[in-house]
């Protein structure tokens, strides 16, 4: 009984797709959250999920995925708000809330005009992703993506740790402290547009921060905070799967639930032990 519970929905090849889409995301999500919960940049996070809107439905307009308009979109407001912060006297969190504002509301406006002109543009889709509808070539740019992405955070995982702890000490030792950050907002508007399809524009946020906020309850070290919150991730992401194939449930909030169950439970131990 339990074999074919586990074994059934992979009799699918889009349930196959999406298991390895949610590997992928529940690898590369929680490494970066690491970095956002160190930087206390999870506002800023949930800001790119909603600021690519626009660009996702310029894509639709014209009738390409809507991956390659979130893309450039995603880095063009990373790199603006890195720049706003550091050439005005406007905090972080007001030049992301103004951004995020003015993005999402842009976003929603045209999908608004469009909508009723274009079938396939689908607002609910957007919003919460769409897991089961991942192609073989989304798979494919998304692993290319993700390996690209792990590959850069190994190289500089020192420098970026360095500069998360101590910005002014690591520009003293003579590291591009400002290039580095620009490097690590430019990842993570990346790693945001591919989590978007998965579980959509207003639960990106869920997978991203959740699983390594849920590890560092358990453990101090960063590197184990890393490895744990990426267990918690992948844990979350197939649990959240096979939940919403048995059950017909939205596999974006299905994932979202249980990686918000985790830190619960994480958080619970958390107070026992004090």
């Amino acid at each position: 009984m339990i074999y074919d519970l586990l074994i059934e929905p992979f009799q699918y090849a889009f349930m196959v797709k999406a298991l390895i889409a949610c590997v992928l995301i529940g690898v590369v999500c929680p490494l970066f959250g690491a970095h956002v919960i160190n930087r206390e940049m999870g506002f800023m996070s949930d800001a790119l999920a909603h600021a690519v809107l626009p660009g996702m439905v310029a894509a639709y307009t014209v009738g390409i995925n809507p991956f390659f308009g979130a893309v450039p979109m995603g880095i063009i407001v990373a790199l603006l708000i890195g720049y706003i912060v550091r050439k005005s006297n406007i905090s972080n969190d007001t030049s992301i809330g103004i951004l995020f504002s003015g993005l999402f509301a842009l976003g929603i406006t045209a999908i608004s005009m469009l909508e009723p002109q274009n079938s396939s543009l689908n607002i609910e889709s957007i919003l919460l992703g769409q897991i089961t509808s991942v192609s073989m070539n989304d798979l494919y740019v998304y692993s290319a993506l993700t390996i690209s992405t792990l590959v850069i955070m190994a190289f500089f995982h020192k420098h970026l740790v360095f500069i998360g702890f101590d910005f002014d000490g690591a520009k003293v030792a003579g590291l591009h402290s400002g290039k580095l950050d620009y490097l690590l907002l430019v990842l993570l508007s990346i790693v945001i547009v591919v989590t978007l399809q998965i579980v959509g524009v207003i639960l990106v946020v869920g997978l991203l921060i959740t699983p390594a906020a849920s590890a560092s309850l358990l453990v101090n070290h960063f590197s184990k905070v890393i490895v744990l919150g990426i267990l918690f991730g992948v844990i979350a992401s197939i649990s959240g799967l096979y939940i919403s194939y048995h059950f017909n449930l939205p596999s974006g909030p299905a994932i979202a639930l249980i990686s918000t169950s985790i830190f619960s439970l994480t958080f619970l131990k958390k107070l026992k032990s004090n």
